[in-house]
C-alpha cells in the first residue's frame, strides 16, 4: 500500500507534463494569432489615419487659399435655398 502512493504521484506528474506542454503550445499559437490580428488592425488604422490626414490637408488648403469667405459662400447657399423654398411654396399655393 505504501508503494502505491509514490507510484500514483509519479504517474500524475508524468501525465501532467505532456498536458502542460500541449497547453503551452496552444498559448503560443493563440499569441501568434493575436499578433497577426493586431498587426492587421494597425495597418487598417494607419490607412484610415492617412485618409483623414489627406482630408484635413484639403480643408486647410480651402480655408487658406480662399480665405474665410467659405463661411459667406455657405450662408449664401443657405439664403438661396430659402428663396427657392419660398418660391416653391408660393407655386404650390397658387396651384391649389
Amino acid at each position: 500500500m505504501e508503494i502505491i502512493i509514490p507510484i500514483f504521484a509519479i504517474a500524475m506528474v508524468l501525465g501532467f507534463i505532456p498536458g502542460f506542454a500541449i497547453w503551452l503550445g496552444h498559448r503560443k499559437d493563440m499569441m501568434k494569432l493575436q499578433i497577426q490580428a493586431t498587426a492587421e488592425k494597425a495597418a487598417q488604422y494607419a490607412a484610415s489615419n492617412k485618409a483623414l490626414e489627406d482630408r484635413v490637408a484639403v480643408l486647410e488648403r480651402i480655408v487658406t487659399d480662399k480665405g474665410y469667405d467659405v463661411a459667406l459662400q455657405i450662408e449664401a447657399l443657405r439664403d438661396q435655398r430659402r428663396v427657392e423654398d419660398r418660391f416653391e411654396s408660393r407655386e404650390v399655393e397658387r396651384s391649389n
